[in-house]
């Protein structure tokens, strides 16, 4: 994935939800960061990694990764699902149809 992407989506994201911004614990210690969830996801969607195995790479116990994924899926469908869930118009099929020709 592209860098600008990454970073595209996780602005938006934690934009929307407030679940993905990082916070102090009861402590006073910094919480797990955007990034860490988001990573944890990504490698859940994209390679079907377990949620247990999020531990090693993204620190992030098997709850906490399930729970990211589950708000990830709810807070994507929120801010992009209006434009990427919608049903194609003329252009859109004409753009498909005259990329399967080439």
């Amino acid at each position: 994935m592209l860098k600008k992407l990454f970073y595209r989506i996780l602005n938006d994201v934690v934009n929307h939800k407030p679940y993905f911004r990082q916070k102090k614990d009861g402590l006073g210690r910094q919480g797990l960061s955007p990034m860490q969830k988001l990573t944890a996801v990504f490698s859940m969607c994209a390679w079907g990694c377990l949620d247990d195995a999020t531990n090693e790479y993204c620190r992030l116990s098997e709850s906490t990764a399930l729970e990211s994924l589950r708000k990830f899926y709810c807070t994507v469908e929120a801010v992009y699902g209006q434009w990427y869930l919608r049903s194609p118009n003329l252009a859109d099929l004409y753009k498909l149809l005259h990329k399967a020709s080439h």
